[in-house]
């Protein structure tokens, strides 16, 4: 398989999808990729069309024409034909009910285990996991179910944070992993910080990001793991 996971879409201070651009665009450059099929499902308080026009306006720096899923009336077909698969950020419960209701995950799935090369940013980096579980977002929906595109056989926690703001009385990041793997005792789950990008060819996990990932199992310390590091124990 060939994935892009992308922690979070912008660094404060920068335009969107600044920071990964480069990545992203030597990515989709060796498959040859010249259109993307987009996923703006996770879009809540704007709309879908403006979403593609943002996005198309990141990737038309490298001549890729960005296509959303929402404009096909054929959705499965559209994953079936499509040279890339790009899922954008936003709500991952928006997201994944959007999904179930366009029938696609099965074709996704398939699709990306049988090549084709699929990126991912926030909510979408999620939708390669097992399932969404590991999200910080709000449910402001109820999708049928929490199960994902299962790409990876880890979680991801994206925009990772270690910080416990003074005065906030509720739990960490951290404090809710730990409650995930307590409940989920068999999976990993990567704390992804902002400003870095999981990427998965030829059967190679690799990091990319001045951050180390905060690596979570139950009955283990957590463990820090940076760029350049071993990162394939996720896959097993």
């Amino acid at each position: 398989m060939k994935l892009l996971l992308i922690s979070n879409s912008t660094n404060p201070g920068e335009a969107y999808l600044d920071y990964p651009k480069k990545d992203i665009k030597l990515f989709l450059e060796k498959s040859n990729v010249t259109e993307i099929l987009f996923i703006p499902y996770a879009a809540v308080t704007f709309s879908y069309n403006s979403y593609v026009d943002k996005v198309q306006q990141r990737f038309g720096e490298f001549d890729v024409k960005v296509k959303g899923i929402h404009n096909e009336t054929d959705p499965v077909a559209a994953v079936l034909a499509a040279q890339a698969i790009v899922v954008g950020g936003g709500n991952t419960f928006h997201l994944l009910k959007l999904i179930q209701e366009a029938g696609i995950i099965d074709a996704v799935r398939e699709k990306v285990r049988q090549g084709t090369p699929y990126v991912g940013w926030s909510a979408g980096s999620n939708m390669a996991c097992p399932t969404i579980c590991t999200t910080n977002d709000m449910p402001i929906v109820e999708p049928h179910g929490f199960e994902a595109f299962n790409l990876i056989p880890f979680q991801i926690n994206p925009h990772y944070l270690d910080a416990h703001p003074q005065g906030h009385a509720g739990e960490t990041r951290e404090q809710r992993i730990e409650e995930y793997i307590a409940a989920n005792p068999n999976r990993y789950v990567a704390g992804l910080r902002e400003g870095c990008i999981f990427s998965l060819e030829n059967e190679e996990l690799s990091l990319t990001g001045s951050k180390s990932v905060r690596i979570f199992k139950n009955g283990h310390q957590p463990l820090e793991v940076k760029q350049g590091e071993d990162f394939n124990f996720l896959l097993s």
